[in-house]
C-alpha cells in the first residue's frame, strides 16, 4: 500500500482514535492514500504502530464522511474522486461562497480589506512560482479572509468543512497552469465588488469561481477516468 511514509503525529490532547483518524484523513486528502486503494486494518495498524481498534473507529468515521466507501467482500477502499461526489461538493460551496461574499459586503472592517487587498497580490506572486502547494495556500488565505470577515463562526465552520472536502480535487485545479490567469481575475472581481459593497455583483462573482472550477475538475475527473 503506497510508501511507508504514512506516521502518526501524536497529539497529547487528543484521544488515539482521533489521532489516527486525523493521520488517516489527512493522509486521503492529500492523496497520500489513493482513491480505490485498500485499507487492510492489519497493515495500517502495524504502519502507525497502533492496535486494530482505533483503525476500525477511524475508518467507520471517514466512510461517514464520504471519504472511505465498504465494497462488499473486500471492504474498506479510500473513495474514489467521482463527477457526482464533486457536483455535491460544490453545489453547497457555491451556495455558501455566495453567502460568505454578501455578508463581507456589509461586515468586512478596514483592516480586512487591506488583508484581501494584500491576499489577493499574493496570491499572483504564488502563481508565478507554479508550485502548486504554494498557489493552494494562498487561495486558502485569500479566501478565509473573506469567510472571516462574515463574523458567522457556524458559516466558517461549514465552509472550513467543505474546504478540507474540496482538498482531493483542488489540487488537479491548482495544477492546471492555463487557469492561473482565470483565478487572478475571479479573485478581482470579488475583492472590487466586496470594496464597492456590491453585494449582488460579489455574490455572483463568487459563483463564476465555483462555477470554473467545476467545469476545469470535471474535466480533469473525465480525463482520468478515460485514462484507467
Amino acid at each position: 500500500m503506497g510508501n511507508d511514509s504514512l506516521q502518526v503525529s501524536m497529539d497529547e490532547f487528543l484521544p488515539l482514535r482521533d489521532v489516527v483518524f486525523n493521520t488517516l484523513r489527512k493522509a486521503i486528502l492529500t492523496g497520500e492514500l489513493k482513491p480505490g486503494e485498500r485499507l487492510m486494518e492489519i497493515h495500517l495498524a502495524n504502519r502507525l504502530g497502533v492496535s486494530r481498534t482505533p483503525i476500525r473507529e477511524a475508518i467507520r468515521k471517514l466512510e461517514l464522511e464520504g471519504l472511505v466507501t465498504m465494497i462488499p467482500r473486500r471492504g474498506a477502499e479510500v473513495a474514489q474522486i467521482t463527477e457526482k461526489s464533486l457536483k455535491d461538493v460544490l453545489e453547497v460551496r457555491r451556495a455558501l461562497d455566495a453567502l460568505c461574499a454578501e455578508l463581507a459586503c456589509e461586515r468586512i472592517t478596514e483592516e480586512g480589506k487591506e488583508q484581501l487587498a494584500d491576499a489577493c497580490l499574493e496570491f499572483e506572486k504564488a502563481t508565478k512560482t507554479k508550485e502548486a502547494t504554494v498557489i493552494a495556500m494562498a487561495d486558502v488565505a485569500l479566501h478565509d479572509i473573506i469567510v472571516a470577515a462574515t463574523g458567522n463562526q457556524r458559516l466558517v465552520q461549514l465552509v472550513n468543512n467543505l474546504a478540507e472536502q474540496m482538498y482531493r480535487y483542488r489540487f488537479e485545479y491548482i495544477k492546471d497552469e492555463s487557469q492561473h490567469e482565470k483565478l487572478i481575475e475571479e479573485h478581482r472581481m470579488i475583492y472590487e465588488s466586496i470594496m464597492r459593497k456590491d453585494s449582488a455583483a460579489a455574490a455572483e462573482a463568487a459563483r463564476i469561481h465555483i462555477d470554473n472550477q467545476e467545469k476545469s475538475i470535471m474535466k480533469q475527473i473525465r480525463l482520468d477516468s478515460g485514462r484507467k
